[in-house]
């Protein structure tokens, strides 16, 4: 597996790095986990919403960068704090393994949680940011998961809310509001909030993800 670490200078050049990843994952696994810059990404069916113009005003007025992902599910919010993460894997069809992809993802972030204190389990809150079935939960919703699967390489991404709760709760509620969808702004969790630390997180979803495969390069993120 090749493992890239660290972040571009600017969120869309820090895109197109994961995007040349995913790219280059039709023959071997890579893994990326960071800490994007301040942003919010919009999913497909927001782009498709009447009120999307209005929402991505609300982000950009609070000082976030918008960026429209390439997996599916509904916005989502990085305060800085906020740990993402990108697995990349080659496929032989469109929808081979999904569900066990999905399976071994969750069970590894949830791994990863209990390294740093947190005791999350499957599920969300009603009325979450980014609503789904691959959703983990302590004292509110800290980490969401979705995938995307194309002819030769699956990407299942994620974010796990570190601190911040109240900062990503601020921002997504007038940009749900603009897009007409259900939203409690307390629903939003944390690993500071479930009573954990942020520390070594980074380094625990590495080993988690990575598995019992080994790393065959490693990579650092550097503006092109």
């Amino acid at each position: 597996m090749r493992l890239l670490r660290g972040r571009a200078s600017d969120y869309e050049r820090d895109a197109a790095r994961t995007r040349e990843m995913v790219a280059r994952a039709d023959a071997e696994p890579a893994l990326r986990v960071w800490r994007p810059h301040r942003q919010v990404a919009f999913g497909r069916r927001d782009r498709r919403a009447a009120g999307y113009d209005r929402a991505r005003q609300a982000a950009t007025e609070r000082g976030y960068a918008v960026l429209e992902r390439e997996v599916g599910g509904r916005a989502v919010a990085y305060t800085g704090s906020t740990v993402a993460f990108a697995l990349a894997e080659p496929t032989a069809t469109d929808h081979e393994g999904i569900g066990e992809r999905y399976d071994r993802v969750t069970g590894a972030t949830r791994r990863a949680l209990a390294t740093v204190g947190v005791d999350a389990s499957e599920g969300e809150p009603p009325d979450s940011f980014c609503p789904g079935t691959h959703s983990l939960q302590a004292d509110g919703k800290l980490v969401g998961i979705a995938q995307r699967v194309r002819q030769d390489v699956a990407l299942t991404a994620g974010l796990v809310v570190v601190r911040d709760h109240d900062t990503a709760a601020a921002v997504l509620s007038p940009v749900y509001d603009a897009l007409g969808v259900s939203f409690d702004p307390d629903s939003v969790g944390s690993v500071a909030r479930a009573g954990g630390t942020g520390d070594g997180l980074l380094d625990a979803l590495e080993t988690e993800l990575v598995g019992p495969r080994s790393v065959t390069s490693r990579g650092y993120i550097r503006d092109t």
